[in-house]
């Protein structure tokens, strides 16, 4: 492991804290109460702390929790991660494999039958992201072959013209970059665990999207959703900004820069500034969920999982942004930090959404956003330890 100067990181004041909530607390909750009797994470978990058995169970989120699973296997949090996986995995291969092939559905409901039948190209990049680590940590060289499967798959299957797959297997009226952020994601972390060139050229193909399409250079915001033929698309007259993917990005491009060299600088700086200038509440020092590319609120709702990219962000400028000498971006991770636990963390759980006046609108936890605050964690870890990734 290379490691890099650490002279600033023990300047993350709330750190530590933030690390022992999500090992001691929040953790246990998913890894006990959070699996059902199959072996398959509960959709979430409710303010009571009771797991929500009525929901529906969404594919994706058996892959993301494969992916906390390991993770926290890796940091030594727990020692039976191989066998949550397990279960897991024999869970989606029994009730969610669409016959005949290596992909599942896209949605079951409580009683395991499936409501919906098709895929989604966002489940695939999550069970791309899960295959890596379950690779990296385990040796799994059976979910590196599925991991090679389902890219070809997608690519004879979802790969549209001009650039980028579409949503799935079933009709969308529009094409959302959210999906392709996270095959990004997943292509890097394949890369990184098997240093096949093919990983990063698929990233590559994603970069060359993101510069393109995705953001609206003249206004420095990324956009969220557009036609079949990648021109924006309004929804209600306007369109869509996510301060919280724009912080996302900045910290996936920080990870592209080191393995390719590529000049990701001034779509950082753009990304991150602007992510805060449009979308920040001053009031309360945390992201909205939508705004427009001039910054007007478009939801007053603020989850928690923006705050988790924010800093990731703000981490991975720090140790590369060019103006990391004169601008503070440990004052904003600490603040990002300070402000995730003092308006999110409820005991041994999380809450997922406040309102304009920082009311609580949604209680219940999402198992879904377990990810969120695992990754941004070993973005503290690392960033902590001087390491220049979390492998």
């Amino acid at each position: 492991m290379i490691e890099t100067n650490t002279s600033c990181c023990q300047q993350l004041n709330a750190a530590a804290d933030y690390s022992q909530w999500l090992r001691s607390e929040v953790l246990p909750v998913w890894s006990g109460v959070g699996i059902d009797q199959h072996g398959a994470s509960v959709e979430r978990i409710l303010a009571s702390g009771m797991p929500d058995i009525s929901a529906n169970k969404r594919i994706r989120v058996q892959a993301r929790q494969m992916f906390s699973f390991a993770y926290a296997q890796h940091r030594g949090w727990i020692d039976n991660g191989i066998e949550l996986i397990a279960d897991l995995d024999r869970f989606v291969e029994h009730y969610a494999r669409k016959e005949g092939s290596g992909i599942y559905v896209h949605v079951l409901d409580a009683n395991n039958q499936v409501i919906n039948s098709h895929q989604d190209l966002y489940d695939c990049a999550f069970f791309l992201l899960a295959y890596a680590w379950r690779y990296h940590v385990f040796g799994d060289l059976k979910a590196l072959n599925r991991a090679n499967k389902l890219l070809k798959h997608i690519d004879l299957e979802l790969k549209q013209y001009p650039g980028g797959w579409s949503e799935g297997s079933s009709p969308s009226p529009f094409r959302r970059q959210n999906p392709h952020m996270h095959l990004f994601e997943a292509f890097l972390a394949l890369y990184r665990v098997t240093q096949q060139g093919k990983w990063l050229a698929k990233a590559g193909e994603i970069f060359c999207l993101l510069e393109t399409r995705f953001i609206d250079h003249q206004q420095g915001v990324l956009l969220e959703y557009f036609d079949m033929k990648w021109q924006p698309l309004k929804h209600n007259d306007e369109l869509i900004v996510e301060p919280g993917h724009m912080m996302e990005w900045v910290w996936l491009l920080r990870q592209y820069q080191q393995h390719t060299q590529s000049p990701v600088e001034g779509l950082c700086q753009s990304l991150y500034h602007n992510a805060l200038s449009l979308g920040l509440d001053k009031h309360t020092n945390l992201l909205f969920d939508e705004i427009s590319p001039v910054g007007v609120p478009l939801k007053a709702t603020k989850r928690c999982w923006p705050m988790t990219e924010w800093v990731k962000a703000s981490l991975a400028q720090s140790d590369n942004a060019d103006d990391k000498h004169n601008y503070d971006y440990i004052a904003d991770a600490n603040n990002a930090i300070a402000s995730l636990l003092q308006h999110y963390r409820s005991g041994a759980q999380y809450i997922d959404q406040l309102g304009q006046n920082n009311e609580v609108t949604c209680d219940h936890a999402p198992a879904s956003t377990l990810y969120h605050l695992l990754m941004a964690e070993a973005e503290i870890h690392r960033f902590t330890k001087g390491f220049v990734d979390v492998y």
